[in-house]
Formats: structure tokens, sequence, C-alpha cells
């Protein structure tokens, strides 16, 4: 009597045990998969606190082995006007984008015709074309404006990315809420932009801080077009000053690897803070639509 009332509980502790050993190997498959995504990153920080000497030997040191500060005093006495221009295409990027794209989300997400799927596979689509061809084409509208080489030029082929990905991001979020919200407000008198700024807006901060946040890294991070469509130093971000830091200094690893980490901080420290905002944003209309 006693082995067959043991064999049941036996069998249900060998499924625990089995379960906990298989959520143990997929915790330490994901802490090795984010080491691994984050081993470039803690390598830059190596090697911006490492000596010249420490970073030419073969292989570097691991850890550093006399850290030193030498490295972020070079670069901060070099980069301020970088860091001033990056700001400039974020906040400038941030400001195009939500001006057209949270009155285009709004409206894809009240508009239950046909059109508006059709208009969203565009956006779609406009996010895959590839950033070297979009740069050629901006550099050819741009030159007969005679805006090269100006932060307008690189403000709008920032948002060129920025704003797809930001009325994708809010016009989720948007089409979720109540239409009978917006219906109460037609019967009190409230027409399409009143509801808009009344309704729509305040309850779409999560998805409108996603938006902003996003823009602005995009304007903050962007490479390509910076570097296609201006040469003037004093218009220069800090990507760009990176790259050509190393072209005119390619021996001074201690300091480029220090102006990369200063170029880090600003999008660490906002993902950080906007965390919670993020994750919201991004997963609205992921379950249902």
């Amino acid at each position: 009597m006693a082995a067959s009332v043991s064999a049941p509980t036996l069998g249900r502790q060998s499924v625990s045990v089995g379960r906990r050993i298989k959520r143990l190997g997929w915790t330490l498959l994901g802490f090795a998969i984010t080491a691994f995504m984050l081993f470039p990153m803690y390598w830059i920080v190596n090697l911006s606190f490492m000596h010249q000497t420490d970073i030419l030997q073969y292989p570097p040191p691991f850890v550093p082995a006399n850290p030193t500060l030498d490295g972020y005093q070079e670069a901060i006495s070099t980069i301020g006007e970088y860091v001033m221009s990056s700001f400039i295409y974020g906040a400038g990027t941030v400001f195009v984008t939500m001006i057209i794209a949270t009155p285009a989300a709004y409206a894809l997400a009240t508009v239950r015709a046909r059109i508006g799927s059709i208009l969203l596979f565009v956006l779609i689509l406009a996010q895959m074309a590839p950033g070297f061809v979009v740069a050629n084409s901006l550099y050819a509208a741009f030159s007969s404006l005679g805006w090269l080489n100006s932060y307008q030029a690189v403000i709008l082929a920032d948002s060129t990315i920025a704003v797809p990905f930001a009325i994708i991001i809010m016009r989720a979020f948007m089409i979720g809420i109540p239409r009978e919200l917006a219906e109460a407000a037609v019967v009190d008198g409230a027409g399409p932009w009143r509801i808009f700024r009344s309704i729509y807006l305040p309850l779409s901060r999560t998805a409108l801080i996603t938006g902003a946040l996003f823009s602005f890294l995009f304007g903050w991070g962007d490479f390509l077009f910076a570097l296609v469509l201006n040469s003037d130093p004093n218009h220069t971000p800090i990507t760009v000053g990176i790259y050509r830091f190393i072209g005119a200094y390619s021996v001074e690893w201690p300091a480029v690897m220090a102006t990369a980490v200063i170029a880090m901080i600003p999008a660490a420290v906002l993902l950080a803070v906007a965390q919670r905002y993020v994750a919201a944003g991004i997963t609205a209309g992921a379950v249902k639509e």
C-alpha cells in the first residue's frame, strides 16, 4: 500500500526536478546570450581606462592593470561641439517627428477603412528602405535646395526613419483606446481636433514618450545621414566625430573609446529613466487590434 501511494509522489517530484533543470538551463542560456551581446560594450569601457601601451599588447588585458582617465580627459577637451551638434540633431528630430507622427497616428487609428491598412503597409515598407539609398536621394534633393551642411538637412533625413516608426508605435496604442470615449465626446459637441487634443493625447502619453525617445535616439546616434549630408566641422555629431578622430589619430585608442563611452551615456540614461514607458509603448497592440 505504501509503495502504491509513494509512486505518484515520486513521479511528481521527478517532473518538478525536470522542470527546475529545464528552467535553470534556459536561465543560463539567457545569461550567456546577454553576456555575449554586452561584451562589445564592456570592451569599449575596458579600453577607455587603459594606457596606449596596454592596448597595443596582444592580446590586450581583460582588466586594466593600471587604470587611467587620460583618455577621458582628452576626449572631453575635444568633443564639446560634437555633443552639442548631436543634441541639436536629436531634439530637432523629436520635434519634427512628433509634429508629423502624432496626428498621422491618430488618423490611422480612427479611420477603419481599408485605406488605413494600405497606408500602414506603406509605412512598414518605408522602414525597409536601405539607408544608403535614402541618403543618396536626399543628398540630391537637399543639394538643389542649398541645404547641404545644415542642421535642417540632417534633422529631416533622420525624421524619415523616425516618423514611420513613431506612427506605427502610436497608432498601435491609440487603436486600443475605447471608441465610446470619442462617441461620447461627439454627443457633447466635440469635433475631431477636440477629441484628439483632450482624449487621445492624454491617454497616449506612454506611446508619445516612447516615440519621442526613439526619435531622439535616431537623431543622436545617426551616422550615415550626418556623414553624407554634412561636411561642416561645426555641425559634426559625436558619431561622425569618432569616425574622423580615428582617421586623424588612429593610435589614440583610449581617447577614441572614451568618446564612444560618452556617446553612449545619454542613450543609456534615457532608456533607464523611461524603461517602463518604452516597454508599454512597444508592446501596445501586440495582443489584439
